[in-house]
């Protein structure tokens, strides 16, 4: 261990304070679940992001960068290597239109900046737990509520550019296309390159409107899912099922609120699983397991996990 923290001390001058060995993950993840890591780095700026990526793959150290935790589960038995949190969250005007955000940035407090300035493209997504790399990785979308507007919104329509760090270690900037979106998808999910910062295009807008559009949205979603305060989740487990819908086939199967251990099929909504206090991620992957059997037995429907695995299960 003592040799690894050397290792990545000595590269590209990172902060030995921002640096911590053996370090509980479950804190940093919205399911409350997960060992702990070998080490974490806190990295505060978009230059410390590229630089502790860059450290961890030249002293040949594993790595994943952590954002707000959402979408993962995280093994009992935590992260043999370097997790990254990533806290970069610069905001900047490039052009009146337009917003650069580090990929740290927690799309929430993008949305509220938007909003105050009077740009309007961002104000769908609030209350979805994600930084803006997560959604970028993920391609953020939401589900409109409101019936004369109701479709699927996705970040990669107001996505500009992305400036990425390769694995070679350069930086270089893609354009929205070239990031090849798609449905809960990217280039990210096997190009091995991380988001430091995106740009978005927004457009001017009317501040009364984008707050009742905001509430109309936290409103709908406060309603179809569980609170994160209360109960904590990854969000949903299973992919979509197009014309099916995942959740659906588990609660017609009559599995909503089973639980196994501290984890618990929610009653709101069948295709989040929460933790209902002490969960592990035993218990969460027991679940998942449980789920995956009985719809498949009845309706010959084979659920796909969405959520990511990380670390030593």
């Amino acid at each position: 261990m003592s040799n690894d923290l050397s290792a990545l001390l000595g590269k590209n001058s990172l902060s030995a304070e921002r640096l911590r060995a053996n370090v509980p993950l479950a804190p940093f993840t919205t399911f409350k679940i997960g060992g702990p890591a070998d080490m974490l780095y806190d990295a505060t700026a978009a230059d410390d992001l590229a630089n502790a990526v860059t450290a961890a793959r030249s002293a040949g150290i594993p790595f994943f960068v952590l954002g707000l935790g959402a979408n993962i589960l995280i093994g009992d038995r935590g992260f043999r290597g370097l997790i990254i949190r990533n806290t970069a969250d610069h905001v900047q005007f490039p052009s009146p239109n337009s917003i650069r955000a580090e990929s740290g940035a927690v799309i929430a407090d993008v949305i509220r900046t938007a909003v105050d300035r009077g740009l309007s493209g961002l104000e769908h997504y609030v209350g979805i737990p994600s930084t803006v790399g997560g959604a970028v990785w993920q391609n953020l979308h939401f589900l409109s509520p409101a019936p004369a507007r109701e479709r699927t919104m996705f970040i990669e329509e107001v996505t500009s550019n992305v400036e990425l760090l390769t694995p070679a270690g350069a930086r270089i900037t893609v354009s929205g296309p070239e990031m090849r979106f798609g449905y809960d998808t990217s280039r990210l999910h096997d190009s091995a390159e991380v988001a430091l910062a995106v740009t978005f295009n927004l457009a001017p807008g009317d501040r009364q409107t984008m707050q009742r559009v905001m509430q109309e949205n936290l409103s709908w979603r406060g309603s179809r899912h569980p609170w994160l305060e209360h109960h904590p989740s990854a969000g949903s487990i299973f992919k979509k099922i197009e014309g099916v819908g995942a959740g659906r086939l588990v609660d017609q199967c009559g599995l909503k609120g089973h639980a196994i251990g501290g984890a618990q099929i929610s009653h709101v909504h069948a295709n989040i699983m929460v933790n209902v206090g002490g969960a592990t991620a035993a218990d969460v992957r027991a679940l998942i397991a449980l789920a995956q059997k009985v719809v498949f037995e009845k309706f010959g429907q084979k659920l796909e996990p969405e959520i990511g695995f990380v670390g030593e299960f």
